[in-house]
């Protein structure tokens, strides 16, 4: 029987190039996204692995529940949460509709499609997870003079990092394993669909961030950053985090009196 993944957000981009290589990889899969064309389109492409397509909108609720129903139903070796939507704008100016889509797509479908899926990976002893954020989640502590402002887009990817080092702590001797994917700009119809011009920008290949994903795994990371040289930057961010985790006391501390 045939490893199974299943891959939102599989219409294009990063998650596109991640449905390919585990098509490559001999993976039968379940492509799901908003496109059903361009599902179909894949589908036809790749007749040597079962593929399944699911056209759903995770930006509502019924969209969400279709796909936890599958992943707690179906035997899932790797789960790709990879379907985003970006809404670069300051918070004052985000419209409501586009604040809940950007918070369904980037919290709540993850969260919910992992719930379903992880319980039946640690009955099978096994299986891997793959949150799909960017290095913008570590962009908060950046001054105004860093643009676009993109308050709920940059907390919405912090999240999944600590969502998946978390999680990956309370799975730890089950089998099931947890990475959150950052990479930086990658080329992809992801900004052009913002109306945003990037074309002048260096950006990384779709297909070169999903090696990383799987190298990653094979190193034992947790928090793969495709474009960071330096693994040691992030050990240190990490470090600090803990550091203050653990400086904390329930004395008021002195700067406050």
């Amino acid at each position: 029987m045939n490893q199974l993944a299943l891959v939102t957000g599989a219409t294009s981009g990063i998650g596109r190039a991640f449905a390919e290589r585990l098509a490559a990889d001999g993976y039968d899969l379940i492509v799901t996204g908003r496109r059903e064309d361009r599902l179909a389109e894949f589908a036809a492409a790749h007749p040597d692995v079962r593929v399944r397509t699911v056209a759903a909108d995770l930006s509502t609720d019924d969209g969400i529940d279709t796909l936890a129903a599958l992943c707690a139903a179906e035997p899932l070796t790797m789960l790709v949460n990879n379907a985003g939507v970006a809404h670069y704008m300051p918070l004052a100016q985000l419209p409501a509709a586009k604040a809940g889509e950007l918070v369904h797509v980037k919290v709540g479908a993850p969260t919910m499609l992992t719930r379903a899926a992880v319980g039946g990976m640690q009955e099978r002893g096994g299986g891997r997870i793959v949150n799909v954020a960017g290095m913008i989640a570590f962009s908060g502590p950046a001054d105004a003079s860093v643009l676009p402002r993109r308050a709920v887009y940059a907390g919405s990817l912090a999240y999944l990092v600590a969502l998946s080092q978390t999680l990956n702590a309370e799975l730890e001797g089950t089998g099931v394993r947890v990475q959150v994917l950052c990479p930086g700009v990658v080329a992809s119809e992801f900004h052009e669909r913002q109306g945003l011009d990037l074309s002048a920008v260096p950006r990384m290949a779709a297909a070169d961030v999903v090696t990383a994903s799987l190298r990653g795994f094979e190193l034992g990371e947790v928090v793969t950053a495709p474009g960071v040289e330096e693994a040691g930057l992030l050990d240190a961010v990490f470090r600090a985090d803990l550091a203050a985790f653990g400086g904390q006391s329930p004395e008021l501390a002195s700067r406050y009196r």
